[in-house]
């Protein structure tokens, strides 16, 4: 098998595992019905996933030192997070984000 055919199945045979990995989980739970402790449960993934994502953001790793913040990630979450409390809309949520941040670098 040449490079190229095995770069093609390799990447093809990810491909397949990536959409089956997303697929499966709704084809398995259109036929049950999950209890509500677990729905319940599952509800806070989402959140859980965004504020572990977000709070990653605000850090910059130096190696040999502690952290440090990043002024800009965190100057650009305060309106977002405003935003995020007074709307609840996560497509306003994004726009506030990402025009706060690119406003925050034009500046700067």
């Amino acid at each position: 098998m040449s490079s190229f055919e095995f770069t093609l199945v390799t990447i093809l045979g990810c491909g397949f595992v990536t959409w089956l990995s997303r697929v499966l989980p709704f084809i398995l739970l259109k036929k049950l019905t999950l209890p509500k402790i677990v729905v319940e449960y599952l509800s806070f993934v989402p959140l859980v996933i965004m504020s572990a994502l977000w709070f990653s953001n605000l850090f910059v790793q130096h190696l040999g030192h502690l952290p440090a913040v990043n002024w800009e990630n965190l100057g650009a979450s305060v309106p977002t997070i405003l935003a995020a409390i007074l709307t609840k809309n996560l497509l306003l949520i994004v726009l506030v984000g990402i025009i706060s941040l690119a406003a925050i670098q034009l500046i700067l």
